[in-house]
């Protein structure tokens, strides 16, 4: 199972998601909206449209780490995509 991880290493709670996934000998499709304009496009388009983003955004959040699911899920919760990782 292929899971998309968007993220910045500049961010603490993704940094913990990578630590997590490493102690536990997986690898989701890491994508830094830092490091690639395309990426952020993408990640932009997940947040706009997506509605568990409308509390994140009502309270001043940016919502990452976020995972994207092979069927078009998307979860906050890195424990549900380790889940997923580990099927």
């Amino acid at each position: 199972m292929n899971v998309i991880f968007y993220g910045t290493t500049l961010c603490p709670d993704c940094r913990a998601a990578i630590e997590l996934f490493e102690k536990n000998n997986v690898k989701p499709d890491f994508r830094s909206f830092t490091e690639d304009l395309g990426v952020l496009k993408e990640f932009l388009k997940i947040r706009d449209t997506n509605e568990k983003y409308v509390a994140v955004k009502a309270n001043g959040g940016i919502g990452i780490p976020v995972f994207v699911f092979e069927d078009g899920t998307v979860t906050l919760d890195e424990n549900e995509a380790l889940a997923e990782l580990k099927r």
